[in-house]
């Protein structure tokens, strides 16, 4: 038997509409039964998870009443398979699909190498497959402590290789049970964002690598669940949860970043966001860092459309 053979999909969903109906295609056309993909709906409105439900009927169902969150719902997931037997966690967004022999090749180079932590495969833009969306993250000095490695740029052999990073995106995450059960699922404090980030940390904490393994790929549509890359609402969770990462993983550098890019030059980001219609999107973070500071505590209907301002 192998690890492909013991390995369980999380996927989330909060409103995800038809992009749930890909994702889990994907993962059947990747060699997952649908009795291993684990699907957590957050309390969706949208119908998706009637959608998912009349067309996968043998997926396990994982309903919340209301939305948890991306870290939350993906531990319930992540529980559920380990209590099934699962042997590897693949966490994976509902806005992702996975190229068909991707995830053999995944649990393959994660069973030889069982000492690695969380790997993954190059991220590439859903619609624009020439443009890396990620090839692994790294933590850095400047706006939100971290980077995405070939972001933006065009796909090629530089990111079609396999290469240690400090953390594996969230989006695409494959992780072995023993690596899950020695450092911890997800800190459900982040909700959603930086909650691979931390996972990363924790993992390198305990000697175990995270890897992105360039020559394998999928495609992701960025922060759908939120309405895209500088939406209100995402920008918002940043702006929290990088005091919380901060407050987890203190260093003289990252606080000074913190003050210097997230803070301080925050007048200057909204004015540069004004013309191109991103002002909502820079005072969101401005606001969420308030929050992350005040230590108030998140409530989901906040994050519902309309509940703000600002979304």
């Amino acid at each position: 038997m192998t690890l492909l053979d013991r390995t369980h999909a999380i996927v989330v969903n909060w409103n995800g509409g038809d992009a749930n109906l890909e994702c889990v295609q994907s993962l059947l056309d990747s060699g997952l039964p649908e009795s291993r993909i684990q699907f957590v709906d957050n309390g969706s409105t949208d119908g998706s998870l009637a959608a998912v439900t009349n067309r996968f009927p043998g997926l396990a169902i994982q309903p919340n009443e209301s939305n948890e969150g991306f870290a939350r719902g993906a531990n319930r997931g992540a529980r559920a398979a380990i209590e099934q037997g699962a042997g590897a966690l693949f966490f994976v967004n509902n806005d992702v699909r996975m190229d068909a022999p991707t995830l053999a090749h995944l649990t393959a180079a994660l069973g030889a190498h069982p000492e690695w932590g969380a790997i993954g495969p190059r991220v590439l833009y859903a619609g624009d497959r020439e443009r890396v969306w990620s090839a692994g993250g790294v933590l850095a000095f400047g706006p939100n402590q971290t980077h995405l490695l070939g972001h933006g740029f065009p796909d090629g052999a530089r990111y079609q290789r396999t290469v240690e990073v400090d953390y594996v995106p969230g989006c695409a995450l494959l992780i072995s049970r023993e690596s899950a059960e020695t450092v911890g699922l997800f800190d459900e404090g982040y909700f959603a964002y930086m909650e691979d980030v931390d996972l990363g940390l924790r993992l390198a904490g305990a000697q175990r690598a995270s890897l992105c393994i360039g020559e394998m790929a999928c495609e992701h549509t960025p922060s759908s669940a939120t309405g895209g890359g500088y939406s209100p609402r995402r920008k918002y969770l940043n702006g929290r949860n990088t005091l919380r990462f901060i407050r987890t993983h203190p260093t003289v550098g990252r606080w000074l970043a913190f003050l210097c890019f997230d803070v301080l030059a925050l007048p200057l980001v909204v004015l540069a966001a004004a013309p191109r219609g991103r002002v909502r999107g820079a005072l969101a973070k401005g606001l969420g860092i308030v929050h992350g500071l005040l230590g108030r505590k998140l409530d989901p209907r906040y994050l519902e459309n309309g509940a703000s301002w600002l979304w």
